[in-house]
């Protein structure tokens, strides 16, 4: 589920993988591990993503935390 908001964040910067990854100091193959929930970022490191892309990364987590709820009550 993260993996999907920090795609969705990236997208809506108009941002690759690779600038993202640039832009953060981190490799890209990183990114797509984390974009594809095979790789969990630790606060440090959602943070300095969150900084490349001009996002909030509380914003990110309580848009996985409503979906998280979502999945609860269904």
């Amino acid at each position: 589920m993260l993996g999907r908001e920090i795609q969705r964040a990236r997208e809506a910067a108009g941002m690759t993988q690779e600038e993202l990854s640039f832009r953060a100091d981190v490799d890209r193959s990183y990114i797509s591990q984390l974009e594809n929930d095979r790789k969990s970022p630790t606060v440090e490191m959602l943070s300095r993503l969150c900084d490349a892309m001009g996002a909030s990364a509380s914003g990110l987590i309580a848009r996985v935390e409503k979906q998280r709820q979502r999945r609860k009550k269904s």
